[in-house]
């Protein structure tokens, strides 16, 4: 079956709302796209029109949304577009959502801290030791193979 994917860059315009249902968890919120220009005219970028989707997420992804996600938060989301249309007190409304299959942070545009939700009955694993650098020469010191990490401006 042909299914429309689409990657939506915007922010979360809405609070997600999160549930748990018998068919497993659920989260929702209003994604707001904005398409900008540059105005040759006034020599500026300028905002163009606001597209809003209704995102959804199912199980894991809508338990980590719910933990992860506030209004405003610059997001890029991949998922099923459907577009749907449907008749209420005598009016069509249509509306457009997206049935998400990954949902980050944007990091153009800041920064983020990523952490792995613990399984019930996992205990936190170990700290692990640094990662090799590849690159040394074999017999250098390694200290010399670990260069410095830096640290991000802002952890959210």
């Amino acid at each position: 079956m042909n299914e429309t994917m689409v990657c939506a860059v915007g922010n979360v315009a809405t609070q997600p709302v999160y549930r748990e249902l018998a068919s497993g968890a659920s989260a929702r919120f209003r994604l707001a796209v904005t398409a900008r220009y540059w105005d040759r005219e006034k020599s500026t970028w300028t905002d163009g029109h606001t597209n809003f989707f209704t995102v959804w997420a199912n199980r894991a992804l809508a338990t980590n949304v719910g933990a992860s996600l506030s209004v405003g938060d610059p997001v890029i989301v991949q998922g099923r577009l459907k577009v749907r249309t449907e008749v209420r007190e005598g009016q069509s409304w249509t509306s457009a959502d997206i049935d998400a299959v990954a949902i980050g942070h944007d990091l153009s545009r800041g920064t983020s801290a990523f952490r792995r939700p613990h399984k019930e009955g996992d205990a936190p694993s170990a700290s692990r030791s640094p990662e090799p650098n590849w690159e040394t020469e074999p017999g250098s010191p390694p200290e010399a193979a670990t260069p410095p990490r830096a640290t991000p401006a802002g952890v959210t």
